[in-house]
Parts: C-alpha cells; structure tokens; sequence
C-alpha cells in the first residue's frame, strides 16, 4: 500500500499553472505619484499597470502605454513623456520606451522617436533609433544618441541632417551651444 503526499483536486479548483508569467498586480486607470528619498519625483498616468514581482528580472510593464512627468526637488516639471508601451525593470532601474516615444526637456526642446532607454542609476537616457530633436533654432536628425536625464546635454550619433528654423531672436537671445564633429553631435541647453 503507497501513500501520496499531493491533494487530489476537487471540483471547482483551479491549478495554477506558470504562476512566474501571471502579474502580482494588474491596475487600471492609472494616475499616481513616484517618490524617492522624501521628494516627488514623478507622475504616472497609464491605461494599464502589470507588475510582475515574483520574476527573475522584476518588472512594471505599460502595455497600453503612459505619460509621464518627472520632477526636480522643487516640484518644478523636469521633463515629460509619452510612450504607446514601457517596460520599467525595478531591480535595474531602467525603463525601456516604445512606439512613437515624446519627450520634451525643460528647455522646451521635443525628441521624437521608436524606442529609448532610461537608466536612472546612471543618471542617463539613450537610443539606437532614430532621434527626431526640435529646437527654438534647429532640427536635429539622426541614429544614436545619448544624454543626461534632464535632457540638456545630449550627443546625436550619425546625425543624418540639421535643418535651421528661422530665427526671430537675437544672438544674446540663443541659449545653447552645439558643436558638430564628424559623426556625432554635441549639444547642451545652457541656463
């Protein structure tokens, strides 16, 4: 005679199977607020929140994607951004942007693109895609880029055009500083 130790299901139970893909909590409706070391730091507003805790690679996931501000220490608007989907890994603290990502910097610049990368312990933001900048005096295009995440000080890799915009300003009135090098481009938003 053998013995097992395993329940027998009953009617009605429900086994739960691939419990690691299911989502340790799924919200809808989306509007809250991030803080970090006693400040504000961001707002999110989403459709639809899925976290997944109890995974290897712990993660938020924003499939229906978000807006997202992000503030200084005096609550001012550092930056926004838009996204269709966002993935933010928590143990890494890095978010990963996709489809039709905006951004908009405190200096008002826009960028424009398909994916982009946030890594907050780096204090930095960069792409592989195509990068669209507006600014007051110029458009910016290229592949590659990198910055800081204030979004002020960035570099442009294969840039692939620089179209000016007309100015209506004077030359005291211009608060940036862009030097082009042979394959990369360099910009910083003075202040």
């Amino acid at each position: 005679m053998t013995t097992s130790c395993r329940e027998k299901v009953k009617p009605g139970m429900i086994i739960l199977e691939n419990v690691d893909k299911m989502p340790t909590m799924l919200t809808r409706d989306v509007s809250t607020l991030i803080s970090d070391s006693g400040y504000t730091r961001y707002h999110i507003i989403a459709p639809l929140w899925l976290m997944f805790d109890n995974v290897r690679d712990p993660q938020w996931k924003f499939p229906e994607g978000l807006d997202m501000e992000k503030y200084d220490n005096n609550m001012k608007v550092d930056a926004t951004i838009t996204c269709d989907s966002a993935v933010y890994f928590s143990q890494k603290k890095v978010w990963r942007l996709d489809g039709n990502v905006r951004m908009r910097n405190t200096a008002g610049d826009k960028f424009l693109t398909q994916q982009i990368f946030w890594d907050q312990g780096k204090h930095s933001v960069y792409s592989d895609s195509f990068i669209h900048i507006e600014r007051s005096n110029r458009i910016i295009e290229g592949y590659g880029f990198t910055s800081n995440e204030q979004m002020t000080n960035y570099t442009v890799n294969r840039p692939s055009g620089i179209f000016p915009v007309p100015e209506h300003k004077t030359e005291s009135e211009i608060t940036d500083s862009t030097t082009i090098q042979s394959d990369t481009i360099q910009s910083e938003v003075k202040k």
